[in-house]
């Protein structure tokens, strides 16, 4: 059974930014698009377990802040070294001003 949670208010992330959701002792990193759609990855990097709410997005590119390596956070495909293992992404909704993440 997949089970939709809430991560926070749709106001709550910038255009082009991302923000720290833990939840179940996981943390994820949840993301709004110059577009102005929302996306969802596991929150830590793949490399050394650094927390991408910390690092710089740009486009649909997040860069982790210590070793700068780069995934795509709409597919979660690593896409600059030091990274070469890809992210898991989460099905994402806007419900009535809220960002719900399904973790199951």
């Amino acid at each position: 059974m997949s089970d939709w949670v809430e991560a926070c208010d749709s106001e709550d992330i910038d255009e082009e930014d991302v923000m720290r959701f833990d939840h179940g002792g996981r943390t994820f990193a949840i993301y709004r698009s110059p577009d102005d759609e929302y996306f969802a990855t596991d929150g830590l990097c793949t490399h050394e377990k650094v927390h991408l709410a910390d690092g710089l997005v740009m486009d649909d590119i997040i860069e982790c802040p210590k070793h700068n390596g780069r995934f795509n956070y709409k597919t979660g495909a690593a896409r600059g070294a030091p990274v070469c293992v890809h992210l898991r992404t989460y099905p994402v909704k806007v419900d009535a001003g809220k960002v719900l993440i399904q973790i199951g």
